[in-house]
């Protein structure tokens, strides 16, 4: 199943589209299963609409260009996303800063012990997950980070010598919070996404993604994969951002749904992820997580974000972590999954519709050359600015 217009009838959904015509992006909202083009002086980019006290409310008043009906644009998305010479999907974020949380899940917490213990070997992985399963179990599923009860289950771990410092952000009271991507280096619905050549082991990472403004405030969520190296990062961590930053490794989208009488904080406190893979050999891998599993309220994550100790002029959009640890064997057994190129991944939420993305290796996918400079060039162009 792919995403279609009737995935997004009911909510305020805006996104942004590359128009051949302008050779630049525009902003847009669904209408009646159509792309409306709300581009203007008063909004040209997201982060100008975002930062709007009611920006449901602007979108709704605002007049357009339609430029087609969005089942065609999802299909031409689909086949040329990149093509510079048809209108498609884009990230549907622009001068935000796009950062990400790591290890807010108790299950994918253990995984990422399990990486370091193994160094990034899967073939280790199986022998600790067994051991580190035996100790840890399922009690840090109802932990809260930060509690005094955390701190019992870290002095019991350190004892054991399984302590982590994955364990340590996932359980304690800081949070991990890393910059996933450059400003519009984010690919969107229907692009490839990016593996670099080096990683033997890696995975999609489905997580929603939250619209923040200049004041931390949340005006919106999203879908995201943020891809990720697993032997990478599981051979240091201090090998984040090779793991983590490489061409097309964070796809958002397909569109922000803004917070309205529809739609709200709430609805993705209690969000369920699902998670399909088809690979071209055959191979199919299907995961559900849920956000009632996070170990820190999403609140809790922005203020640990921005604040007076960091500021985000143009705000940021913010991958709040995973509860999809694939271990299922793809291959040899004890090897655990591992994507190949050509698998088609999607990422779907009842309310957020769907993210669909191909897997590539970073040097494959369309190099990023549409940058900030580039923008402000084209707006300015287009009488935006």
């Amino acid at each position: 199943m792919t995403t279609t217009a009737g995935d997004f009838a009911t909510g305020t959904f805006v996104g942004r589209v590359w128009r051949p015509d302008a050779q630049g992006p525009s902003l847009v909202v669904v209408r009646d299963g159509r792309l409306v083009d709300i581009t203007s002086r008063a909004a040209p980019t997201m982060r100008d609409l975002l930062e709007k006290d009611d920006p449901a409310a602007f979108v709704r008043a605002a007049e357009g260009e339609t430029l087609g009906e969005l089942d065609s644009v999802l299909s031409d998305s689909v086949e040329g996303a990149g093509a510079l010479s048809r209108l498609h999907l884009l990230a549907p974020c622009d001068l935000q800063v796009v950062k990400a949380c790591g290890v807010t899940f108790a299950r994918s917490m253990i995984e990422r012990v399990i990486e370091e213990k193994a160094a990034g070997n899967p073939a280790l992985a199986e022998k600790m997950r067994a051991r580190v399963t035996a100790i840890i179990g399922d009690s840090l599923r109802d932990l809260k980070a930060g509690s005094e009860e955390a701190a019992k289950v870290k002095a019991a771990l350190i004892e054991e010598g399984v302590w982590s410092q994955y364990l340590e952000v996932g359980i304690g009271p800081d949070a991990e919070v890393f910059t996933k991507a450059p400003v519009l280096a984010s690919v969107g619905w229907g692009a490839s996404v990016g593996l670099h050549p080096i990683s033997r082991w890696n995975n999609p990472e489905p997580e929603i993604v939250l619209a923040v403004d200049s004041q931390g405030r949340v005006k919106g969520a999203t879908l995201g994969n943020d891809v990720n190296l697993r032997d990478v990062e599981g051979r240091s961590a201090l090998l984040l951002g090779k793991a983590k930053d490489n061409n097309a490794s964070s796809s958002i989208g397909p569109f922000i749904r803004l917070f309205d009488e529809t739609y709200s904080l709430d609805d993705v406190r209690t969000a369920d992820l699902d998670l399909l893979i088809e690979g071209e050999d055959g191979f199919v891998l299907k995961g559900r997580s849920t956000m009632r599993e996070i170990s820190r309220d999403p609140l809790d994550l922005v203020s640990q974000t921005v604040g007076r100790h960091h500021q985000y002029p143009d705000g940021f959009m913010l991958f709040m972590g995973t509860l999809f640890a694939p271990v299922e064997d793809r291959d040899a057994p004890g090897q655990g999954f591992t994507h190949k190129t050509g698998d088609r991944v999607t990422i779907s939420n009842a309310e957020l519709g769907r993210l669909v993305n191909t897997v590539r290796l970073s040097t494959e996918c369309p190099p990023w050359t549409f940058g900030t400079a580039a923008l402000m060039r084209n707006l300015v162009a287009r009488g935006f600015l």
